[in-house]
């Protein structure tokens, strides 16, 4: 008895997603469709002009914003940037360095700092241990 192997797809806001582009930028036939992972890894690959294009000028989703940003996207929410932006936005941003830009890339860096603390307090017990 064989199996047959079934395609894997999944939704254009998935695979969107896992492209880190707007769903809402990317053509009419991508969000109509369905994606298959063979597709997705192909775009991956080699990435059609659209694609390269949405990843240089976005518009960008919450995620690369507040990465490109060095922020979190609860911070992005708490300085009021709710909507997608564009790469260009996003540089003017950086260059006015509004108060809350400052403010959540502080955050930012602390927590950053304590998560590495806690990382090597982690490790530093399970050397003990296992020299115990």
């Amino acid at each position: 008895m064989t199996q047959h192997q079934s395609t894997q797809t999944m939704k254009p806001a998935t695979a969107a997603k896992k492209l880190g582009v707007y769903l809402e930028a990317t053509p009419a036939e991508f969000r109509e469709g369905v994606v298959s992972r063979a597709e997705l890894n192909q775009l991956q690959a080699d990435p059609p002009q659209w694609l390269q294009d949405l990843r240089a000028n976005g518009p960008h989703p919450r995620p690369v914003v507040a990465a490109k940003l060095g922020v979190s996207i609860a911070g992005l929410a708490r300085g009021g940037v709710t909507e997608p932006l564009t790469t260009e936005q996003i540089e003017a941003l950086k260059q006015e360095q509004p108060e809350w830009l400052v403010k959540e890339r502080a955050t930012q860096a602390e927590v950053r700092k304590e998560g590495a603390r806690v990382k090597k307090l982690h490790a530093e017990k399970a050397a003990r241990a296992a020299r115990d």
